[in-house]
């Protein structure tokens, strides 16, 4: 006889088959707790109430939110990184709902919980049949959902690589040894301490592993700017923090460089634009020097896109219509502002604030200083991060006619 007479979980190593085995666990609490129901009216909270009503808040209590983290921290965020075209789509819709359900039924579970923590022990033997039938309703759904696209797009999609890194995660969460080395399971890495070092932390020990997605020749688009709004639009689907801050790195007539993180507020053919005050420090070095380079950073994907070329001002129109869509008072921030140069103290910035504000009004005039500037890039490089530190790099180089030529290198 080859059927095993005991109901085993499947390894690691499967991990979407875990997942599942996770929500048949969860299937079986909900059924003890409608049982509790018909239970309770005849029994009263005897031992048996209270043994059944243990059970289901020792798994609700724990094990359910590991595998609510399972997904939000690790399945989701690797399918956004790896799903395109229709699959991308799909998770667009999909995903805010998945998530706004694990918060409903947290919070549905808080109430349950309180009446299973009075029957577990015997003081009352009360639970609300609408709130249990809300909650398993609630859960049956969501678990329908997740059944039905997440996981059948994951088993699709994942790499055996990724697959490896998703049960290691999961393990990792659960106190278990992953099967992979700790280094190759990011959302886990904790750097390595010494004493050595402020705080107890070896910068040269500081690195993460990564793995979520690869980046081939045949997966870019063959011109770098729609390649560019590919990758945007999917830190966006990602919900990646501030997808839109850039470094911008500037040179000096000396040649010595310097940098700081800024907003991008249009990207197109043309190439990449911000909007700065014209006499601040880089607005000085772009002066001097209208050579350039951008870089976006979005950890939660592993990527970065490195951007170099030419800076022109944008024109006054484009100018004004950016400074007028902004609220009137970050209009007044910029009239009040001397970007880059020294004052005494907060104080005095503010009462410069309120004399913008009070010429100004409610209908300031953008002052010839602020604008806008444009990067005409002339490289564009795509780097997805790899384990091992062996990444992948696409770059794109503009050539004499306009056209864009894309390469590989080396990481």
């Amino acid at each position: 006889m080859s059927n095993s007479l005991i109901d085993t979980a499947p390894d690691f190593n499967q991990p979407i088959a875990v997942l599942k085995h996770c929500h048949d666990r969860i299937r079986k609490q909900l059924l003890t707790m409608q049982n509790l129901l018909a239970h309770l009216p005849k029994h009263g909270a005897d031992a048996d109430a209270q043994k059944a009503a243990q059970a289901v808040l020792k798994y609700f209590n724990n094990a359910a939110h590991l595998h609510h983290e399972d997904e939000e921290q690790n399945l989701v965020p690797m399918l956004q990184a790896t799903a395109r075209d229709a699959d991308a789509v799909l998770l667009a819709e999909l995903v805010p709902a998945i998530l706004a359900g694990h918060e409903q039924m947290d919070r549905d579970w808080h109430i349950i919980k309180s009446q299973l923590d009075q029957i577990a022990t015997g003081q009352s033997s009360a639970l609300s049949a609408r709130d249990v039938q809300g909650f398993c309703d609630t859960y049956a759904a969501h678990m329908a959902v997740e059944e039905a696209n997440i996981a059948p797009m994951a088993k699709r999609l994942f790499s055996p690589e990724q697959m490896a890194q998703l049960g290691s995660a999961m393990q990792v969460r659960r106190g278990i040894t992953p099967d992979l080395p700790q280094s190759q399971v990011p959302e886990q890495q904790q750097p390595a301490v010494a004493n050595t070092v402020a705080d107890g932390v070896v910068l040269a020990d500081l690195r993460l592993d990564y793995g979520r997605a690869s980046l081939t020749e045949n997966d870019v688009l063959d011109d770098p700017i729609a390649q560019f709004g590919k990758w945007f639009e999917e830190a966006l689907h990602a919900k990646v923090n501030e997808p839109n801050a850039m470094n911008v790195a500037t040179v000096d007539a000396d040649g010595k460089p310097s940098s700081r993180i800024v907003l991008i507020k249009q990207y197109d053919v043309r190439g990449f634009t911000w909007y700065t005050n014209y006499e601040s420090q880089k607005g000085r070095q772009l002066g001097a020097n209208p050579h350039a380079a951008l870089l976006f950073f979005w950890s939660e994907l592993e990527r970065q896109v490195r951007i170099e070329g030419t800076v022109v001002k944008t024109s006054a129109d484009e100018s004004d219509t950016y400074f007028y869509s902004r609220p009137v008072k970050s209009q007044i921030a910029a009239i009040a502002s001397q970007q880059s140069a020294r004052i005494a103290n907060r104080e005095q910035m503010e009462a410069n604030y309120d004399a913008a504000a009070a010429v100004g009004g409610a209908h300031p005039v953008r002052p010839e200083h602020w604008g806008g500037y444009r990067l005409d890039p002339v490289r564009i490089e795509f780097w997805q991060g790899r384990r091992s530190r062996f990444h992948d790099r696409i770059v794109y180089v503009k050539q004499a006619d306009g056209s864009w030529v894309k390469e590989r290198l080396q990481p």
